[in-house]
């Protein structure tokens, strides 16, 4: 039998903390999987009523975690030494930081895998976290405005010793992957 880790955790029934379990797997870049069903120390106790407790917890994922968890999270029946579990496998997410709904982007709301436990997450974490997120997704967009210079820009970095050539767009990711300029230079033509 295996022991909880960073990537494993166990519960012996479905309790009140499931959902901040799963946001810390979400919040990690390999996920994890939960077994319902089995105890800390790794005995297989069994559920009485699998079935409803699936889709209780299908339920409460979906409802009690944004952003959505939808598609990062499987809900599987199965059976071990003759007794039902649960299990849920848990992808890492690609909008961190996940939080449970009902405290928001905050430490009471946030949480991160450290070893075998799921612990809150640091204001600072979630606030690199939120940033980061962010300016990923402006950078996909393409701009509205495709008919610009950053010649101020380019005279800034010039000044400064810096000569980005004709890389100039790419290297300071103003560019979609398609090569047009992204939102994320509505911001830096106003510098």
């Amino acid at each position: 039998m295996m022991t909880e880790s960073n990537r494993i955790e166990y519960k012996q029934e479905l309790t009140e903390s499931l959902e901040k379990e799963v946001v810390a797997f979400l919040n990690t870049s390999e996920g994890g999987v939960i077994y319902l069903g089995i105890d800390k120390a790794g005995n297989v106790f069994g559920l009485s009523d699998a079935d409803e407790i699936q889709l209780k917890v299908k339920d409460r994922l979906r409802n009690n975690i944004r952003p959505s968890c939808l598609g990062l999270f499987d809900v599987i029946h199965e059976l071990r030494n003759g007794k039902d579990l649960v299990r849920i496998v848990l992808a890492g997410g690609s909008e961190k930081p996940y939080y449970l709904r009902k405290y928001g982007m905050t430490e009471k709301g946030c949480f991160i895998r450290i070893g075998s436990a799921s612990d809150p997450m640091p204001a600072r974490m979630i606030k690199e976290l939120f940033a980061k997120r962010v300016r990923n997704s402006i950078g996909n967009i393409r701009s509205p405005r495709q008919d610009l210079s950053f010649e101020q820009l380019r005279i800034y970095y010039q000044e400064k010793g810096f000569n980005l050539g004709d890389k100039f767009a790419s290297n300071l990711e103003l560019l979609t992957k398609e090569g047009g300029f992204n939102g994320v230079t509505k911001t830096k033509e106003m510098v």
